[in-house]
């Protein structure tokens, strides 16, 4: 059973804050597919709202993103520490919410959080304005 576990979330200001929030596995290999070769996604939800999609990296590494979060937000992996990232950048008020990372398992969009399994706990990502 692949377990994610999201870390790196924490309080920071608007404008120049960076922030990088990481998602570890403990399994490198899913359905014969190694950890590097993983579809996997980030997504966020604020209190009170639906869980959206923020970013996405495909088995061959290419990577998409949601419009509000382009050119400031970057997704990528380690495969030798069995770690997906989000570099966070520029962060704004309205980028406040949990962070969640999951698995790619079904051909829907990319962009819909009923194609992921294996949700991890969150990291709560909170920027003050």
């Amino acid at each position: 059973q692949v377990r994610l576990v999201e870390s790196g979330g924490g309080l920071v200001q608007a404008g120049g804050s960076l922030l990088r929030l990481s998602c570890t596995t403990n399994e490198r290999t899913f359905n014969e597919r190694t950890f590097s070769t993983w579809a996997m996604g980030w997504f966020r939800q604020a209190p009170g709202n639906e869980r959206l999609f923020v970013a996405h990296i495909s088995t061959d590494g290419e990577s998409k993103y949601a419009d509000s979060v382009k050119s400031r937000f970057t997704i990528s992996r380690d495969s030798a520490k069995n770690t997906l990232y989000l570099q966070m950048s520029s962060l704004k008020a309205e980028d406040t919410a949990v962070y969640y990372c999951a698995v790619k398992t079904r051909p829907t969009s990319d962009s819909d959080p009923d194609g992921y399994d294996f949700w991890g706990q969150g990291t709560q990502v909170t920027v003050s304005s």
